[in-house]
């Protein structure tokens, strides 16, 4: 399956592969060798690789999703450490940062069940997605999702260095469940997604995740003690 995103790009490619190997046999004097190497080449190579970068493979969340924090990229977790967000989550939070290479697929999912609460586009720089730097300059989307429990989870598409289109097709007051495609990068790039610090994490540094299906952490009600700590934040930003 190919993502939706990727219909226009996936038609270029095999037009271009076509219109590359329809040059090569109008060369005069061409050998014949080169013919039945570089055609065979173009024709669908182009195509091919450019459907395979796009694909969109059919996943199921895993059971008890409503109450998980899945992984909303496929690629290997570069990073996983603790610091301040005090726009959305507004407190202490883990950052688990997920970088995606040109061969991972590259539709994002949502990582956890709730309301779409905030949106926003910023743009920047585009340094390689695992610089430490990339996940406050890069270019970047930042999607704010308010679990039924009140907890708030940040996920952010981080552009690389090839990487210069976020795609992400969804709105603040959306309805979403865990696991559902919401957007793509393309090219090689970075996902980070925030939490608060007082929940479990259920990774490690250099594993390889998948969208959708690998579990990250589960989310638990807010405590007595930590709505006392943060009273008055709770609400929209």
């Amino acid at each position: 399956m190919i993502a939706r995103e990727g219909m226009v790009p996936v038609a270029a490619a095999f037009a271009t592969g076509l219109v590359i190997a329809g040059l090569i046999l109008m060369i005069p004097g061409m050998p014949r060798w080169v013919e039945f190497v570089l055609v065979p080449l173009f024709l669908p190579g182009l195509g091919l690789m450019t459907a395979y970068f796009f694909r969109d493979p059919e996943r199921s969340a895993p059971p008890g999703s409503d109450l998980l924090i899945l992984s909303p990229a496929d690629g290997k977790i570069v990073e996983i450490l603790q610091e301040e967000e005090p726009r959305f989550v507004k407190g202490r939070v883990w950052r688990i940062s997920i970088f995606l290479s040109v061969l991972d697929v590259h539709v994002n999912r949502v990582p956890a069940s709730g309301i779409i609460r905030h949106v926003s586009y910023k743009p920047g720089t585009f340094r390689v997605a695992w610089h430490p730097q990339a996940s406050t300059s890069n270019e970047q989307s930042q999607i704010g999702v308010e679990h039924p429990s009140g907890r708030r989870i940040l996920f952010k598409q981080i552009a690389g260095s090839l990487a210069r289109r976020i795609l992400y097709r969804v709105s603040e007051g959306d309805t979403v469940k865990a696991g559902e495609r919401f957007g793509l990068i393309r090219f090689g790039s970075r996902m980070d997604i925030i939490f608060p610090a007082d929940l479990p994490v259920n990774a490690k540094t250099g594993d390889r995740v998948r969208a959708g299906v690998s579990i990250l952490g589960a989310v638990q009600p807010i405590s007595s003690e930590s709505a006392e700590s943060n009273e008055g934040i709770i609400g929209n930003p």
